[in-house]
């Protein structure tokens, strides 16, 4: 897991489409062809090489004639290339998306409604925040495939009290193990992802649907609790500066700066690398014996939804082999494949499949967290609101003592323009 926590997309039209991209099974729009070869295209290396090649085997063997060509793109591509190409007739068969992307491609049609495979694939154990974001009108174009899920690090030598068990008692701890030089709760002032779980955990949203309409809800009652719990641990609990974000987080954590850092699963392999790799860690000080739990919610034993990164994988529409695609995504959440993704730390898109998981206490607080997690707004112009950047402005003005309720009321207004275009 790495940078797609939180990958969002511009699929504009202007899109270049990929030179040679690799097309579906050739000529014939039925599936029944007795042969053809079926391209997936995955993105980056989150994806280990025994889980494709389960994928490669397993379909090939189901049907005979067929191959299935698996293709590596990069996030970049997603953002600039994948539009063009699934617009055209030699599209992929499949395609990873970041969660967050979906539905900029779903609103262009590019994605084919596979709510027939829905109950197939998990049903109500797929992981309904992805399902949120894969869905639109109550049909599902893009499937869960894998999530990974933000986690509070620790030291036993930077906190070495009792784990919290209310949001509010993760504050106040953070608030006492401040200093001039260390951050009780590490909380860069643009770091938006983990900003949110303080407005859902007060029972506030980011926007609702209304008359058809978006309706921002940073300015409402419950979000506006959240966000002066949130000022007050920008204030009180963090030195991180306001106008930072929460790029390489373990540079401070390894730097015995950071009490409690909340940070995807992943950043545990940055902690935990060696001191003198290219990017180095802490493993014999700060991340020796590290440990970590899940964001308490607002009652004892509760779990504070966050946001949760990952990818979803749809049918392309211009698919020209679209019941062999589908029968590749069945492989694609089946227990033997996701078996693969959860052994290698990924958490599976199926909730019951969390059994597999790797049996160390980071990442069970992870899977944890991915059950209870929650989506951004499902709309196709979520991703503008991301790459504006007016949510991190305001917590940044927030971050530097400003005032909550005019801010959040101008945020509300900033992020309606763009949903409601």
């Amino acid at each position: 897991m790495n940078k797609k926590l939180g990958a969002l997309a511009i699929l504009g039209a202007s899109a270049v489409a990929l030179a040679g991209c690799a097309g579906g099974a050739g000529g014939s729009s039925s599936s029944a062809a007795a042969t053809g070869t079926l391209t997936v295209w995955l993105v980056g290396t989150d994806t280990p090489q025994d889980a494709r090649d389960y994928l490669k085997t397993t379909f090939e063997s189901e049907h005979s004639g067929w191959t299935l060509n698996i293709e590596e793109k990069t996030w970049a591509d997603t953002s600039d290339n994948y539009v063009a190409a699934l617009s055209s007739n030699d599209a992929p068969d499949v395609v990873e998306v970041g969660n967050t992307q979906a539905q900029g491609f779903i609103a262009q049609g590019l994605f084919e409604d596979i709510s027939d495979i829905q109950s197939t694939l998990g049903g109500s154990d797929l992981l309904q925040s992805f399902v949120d974001l894969g869905s639109d009108g109550g049909k599902l174009y893009a499937a869960p495939y894998y999530a990974g899920s933000r986690v509070v690090f620790y030291s036993p030598s930077t906190f070495g009290g009792t784990v919290p068990t209310t949001l509010d008692q993760y504050v106040a701890d953070g608030k006492a193990g401040k200093t001039d030089t260390k951050s009780g709760i590490y909380a860069p002032g643009k770091d938006w992802y983990n900003a949110l779980p303080y407005v859902w955990a007060n029972g506030g949203e980011i926007a609702v649907q209304d008359g058809g309409k978006w309706d921002a809800q940073f300015s409402s009652a419950d979000s506006l609790k959240g966000l002066t719990q949130l000022q007050d641990v920008y204030l009180n609990a963090n030195v991180a500066p306001a106008d930072s974000d929460e790029t390489d987080p373990q540079v401070p954590f390894c730097a015995g700066e950071v009490g409690f850092l909340s940070a995807p699963a992943w950043v545990k392999w940055s902690i935990l690398a060696a001191a003198d790799a290219k990017a180095p860690g802490c493993p014999d000080t700060y991340g020796k014996d590290l440990a970590a739990f899940a964001l308490p919610g607002t009652t004892a034993g509760s779990v504070a939804p966050v946001f949760a990164g990952g990818s979803n994988v749809a049918v392309a529409t211009k698919s020209d082999a679209k019941d062999m695609a589908k029968s590749a995504l069945e492989i694609m959440l089946s227990e033997g494949y996701q078996k693969i993704l959860a052994e290698n730390g990924l958490i599976p898109a199926l909730t019951t499949f969390a059994k597999y998981l790797p049996q160390d206490q980071i990442t069970a607080e992870a899977a944890k967290a991915a059950a209870g997690s929650k989506a951004v707004p499902a709309s196709p112009n979520w991703a503008q609101v991301e790459s504006s950047g007016v949510i991190k402005d305001a917590l940044v003005k927030i971050a530097q003592g400003g005032d909550v309720k005019a801010i959040a009321t101008e945020l509300d207004t900033q992020i309606e323009g763009i949903l409601n275009k």
